[in-house]
C-alpha cells in the first residue's frame, strides 16, 4: 500500500514539474498600460491633462432661471417673462516657447418669452477664439471693456457693459501689470432711423470699409483694475436725394471716436469681496459704444439714438453722448452680498437735427438705478432678486418724462 502511494504521489509530481516547464515556454502576454487623467494645477482649479497630451482642459458651463416683472403701460403689453438659458465651455491650454497657447469655446442656448420677447433656442456662439503669445483672434470680450469689473448688475445700465465682439488684437505686456492692446473688431452701431414711426430710415448706412480700431491701456494688482480705451468708427452713407437739387448728394465719409476710463477698487476693510466700480464714456458719431439698443424707452417716451444724421444740405452730421456708471459690492456675510448700481446718459443731436424736428429737439437724458441681493449657499450656485428703476427725460417743450419699474429673480450655477 506504502508502495502504490509513493508511486501515485510521484506521477502527481512529475505531470506538475512537465506542465510548469512548458507554462515557462509559452510567451508571457502584457496587461495593457492604464494612462490616469492628471491634475494641472498651472491655470487653476478645474484643469486636466489630455491624455497622451501636455495640453490641459477645463470643461465649464452655467444653467440659469430667470423671471422679469416690467410695469406695463397698456392692456396689451406684456409685464411678466421668463428665460432659461444653458452654457457650456471649453478652455484648452498649452505652453509654448512662443508663449501660451489658448483656445477659448463657449456655447449658448437662450430660451426667452414674455417681457422679455421671444427667442429661440438656437445656438450661439458666445465665444470662440485663439490666443497665441500677445495675439488673441476670434470673438472676444472687446478691448474697449474692463472686464475685471465687478458689476453683478442683472438690468442694463448704460455704458459698454463687457460685449463679446469679433476682433484681431495684440496684447503688449509690460510687467507690474501693466499692459497695451490695438484690437480690430467689428463695427459697433446705434440705430438708424430719427422717426421712429415710420419704415424708411433717415441714415442711409453704406457699406463698412473698416473695422473699428480700438486701442487699450490696461493695468491689474492686488488692489483691483483700472483701464483707459479708446475707438475710432468709420461711418458711410449711399447716395440721398435732397428737396431742391437735382442731383444726388453722396455725403463724405466721417468718422466717429468714444473714450472710456474704467476702474475697480477692492475693499477688503469693509469685507472680503467688497469691491468699488465706476466706468465713464464719451462718444462723438460712435453712440453703440455707449450701451444703447437703436432706442432709448422708459414708461411711454421714447427717444432715437442714432450715430449720424443728414443735414439740411444732405451732409453727415454725428451725434455726441456720454455716460457714468458705477455700483458698490457688499458682502453681509460669506454667503450673502448685495450690489447698488446706477447709471447716467445725456444724447445731444445740436442744431442741426432740431431744425429737422420742426424745433423740437430729439436730445434726452437716462438714468437708472438699482439693487439687487444674492444668496450662494454653495459654491457656483446663485440665488437672488433684482429691482431697477429707470427714467427717460427728453429735451423739448411737448415732451414728457417716463419711467418703469423692473424687476428679476435668477437662480444660476456655474461649474
Amino acid at each position: 500500500m506504502k508502495l502504490v502511494k509513493s508511486l501515485l504521489l510521484g506521477s502527481v509530481a512529475g505531470l506538475a514539474a512537465v506542465a510548469g516547464a512548458q507554462a515557462a515556454d509559452l510567451p508571457a502576454k502584457k496587461a495593457a498600460a492604464v494612462e490616469y487623467v492628471r491634475v494641472c494645477s498651472t491655470y487653476g482649479a478645474g484643469f486636466f491633462y489630455i491624455p497622451g497630451t501636455e495640453t490641459c482642459l477645463r470643461v465649464g458651463g452655467r444653467a440659469r432661471a430667470e423671471a422679469l416683472y416690467v410695469e406695463p403701460e397698456s392692456r396689451a403689453d406684456n409685464s411678466i417673462g421668463f428665460r432659461a438659458r444653458g452654457r457650456i465651455q471649453l478652455d484648452a491650454r498649452t505652453a509654448t516657447a512662443y508663449g501660451l497657447l489658448r483656445t477659448f469655446v463657449r456655447f449658448e442656448m437662450t430660451r426667452d418669452t414674455g417681457s422679455y420677447g421671444f427667442s429661440s433656442t438656437s445656438a450661439n456662439v458666445d465665444q470662440a477664439f485663439v490666443q497665441f503669445g500677445g495675439l488673441t483672434a476670434g470673438r472676444a470680450l472687446s478691448f474697449f471693456d474692463n472686464g475685471d469689473l465687478p458689476t453683478e448688475h442683472f438690468g442694463t445700465l448704460r455704458f459698454s457693459d463687457a460685449p463679446n465682439v469679433n476682433l484681431f488684437a495684440y496684447t503688449f505686456s509690460f510687467g507690474n501689470g501693466f499692459s497695451a492692446s490695438l484690437s480690430l473688431e467689428e463695427g459697433r452701431y446705434a440705430g438708424n432711423d430719427f422717426d421712429l414711426d415710420t419704415a424708411a430710415p433717415d441714415f442711409l448706412r453704406a457699406g463698412q470699409r473698416t473695422p473699428d480700431v480700438v486701442a487699450q491701456l490696461a493695468y491689474s494688482g492686488t488692489w483691483g483694475s483700472a483701464m483707459l480705451a479708446g475707438a475710432a468708427h468709420q461711418i458711410r452713407s449711399v447716395a440721398i436725394p435732397v428737396a431742391g437739387v437735382a442731383d444726388l448728394v453722396v455725403p463724405d465719409t466721417e468718422y466717429g471716436f468714444a473714450v472710456t476710463a474704467q476702474i475697480g477698487v477692492n475693499l477688503p476693510m469693509l469685507a472680503a469681496g467688497d469691491a468699488l466700480w465706476i466706468a465713464a464714456t464719451y462718444a462723438d458719431g460712435a453712440l453703440g459704444y455707449l450701451g444703447f439698443d437703436p432706442s432709448a424707452q422708459a414708461g411711454t417716451a421714447v427717444r432715437p439714438v442714432v450715430d449720424a444724421f443728414y443735414d439740411v444740405d444732405g451732409e453727415i452730421d454725428t451725434a455726441q453722448g456720454w455716460s457714468i456708471a458705477g455700483g458698490l459690492r457688499h458682502y453681509w456675510t460669506p454667503d450673502v452680498r448685495q450690489s447698488v448700481f446706477g447709471s447716467y446718459a445725456r444724447i445731444e443731436y445740436g442744431a442741426a437735427a432740431d431744425a429737422y424736428f420742426g424745433g423740437v429737439s430729439p436730445d434726452f437724458n437716462e438714468w437708472r438705478v438699482g439693487t439687487n441681493l444674492i444668496w450662494s449657499p454653495v459654491s457656483g450656485l446663485d440665488i437672488g432678486a433684482e429691482v431697477l428703476y429707470s427714467n427717460l427725460d427728453p429735451r423739448g417743450v411737448d415732451t414728457r418724462s417716463g419711467d418703469t419699474w423692473e424687476g428679476r429673480i435668477r437662480v444660476q450655477r456655474d461649474f
